[in-house]
């Protein structure tokens, strides 16, 4: 079992930035990557980026590409969403999401973030 823990939600002007973090805990040996979804009112939860537990690969959703920087520190089990330019249609509650044997299988809580346009 992989536990996951998100923090740094919040309420931003539409231009503003927001750094979102994610620890792991429990069997994180197992992981073979980290990702971020993100789901808004209505709409279905959709992936946003993802990082190998390496570090040596990203990928990311065209809608933020150049804005968005998906990161891990494996020293502190933490990975990062380092979010800049945000735009009112990037309002979601964001999740982390570990990928053990080929399944997102643990998640997070989720972490609100509002921008406001």
């Amino acid at each position: 079992q992989v536990q996951l823990v998100e923090s740094g939600g919040g309420l931003v002007q539409a231009g503003g930035s927001l750094r979102l973090s994610c620890e792991a805990s429990g069997r994180t040996y197992s992981i073979y990557q980290l990702g971020w979804f993100r789901q808004a009112p209505g709409k279905e939860r959709e992936f946003v980026a993802a990082i190998s537990w390496s570090g040596g690969w990203t990928n990311y959703v065209d809608s933020v590409k150049g804005r968005f920087t998906i990161s891990r520190d494996n020293v502190k089990n933490t990975m990062y969403l380092q979010m800049n330019s945000l735009k009112p249609e990037d309002t979601a509650v964001y999740y982390c999401a570990a990928q053990t044997d080929n399944t997102w299988g643990s998640w997070g809580q989720g972490t609100q973030v509002t921008v406001s346009s």
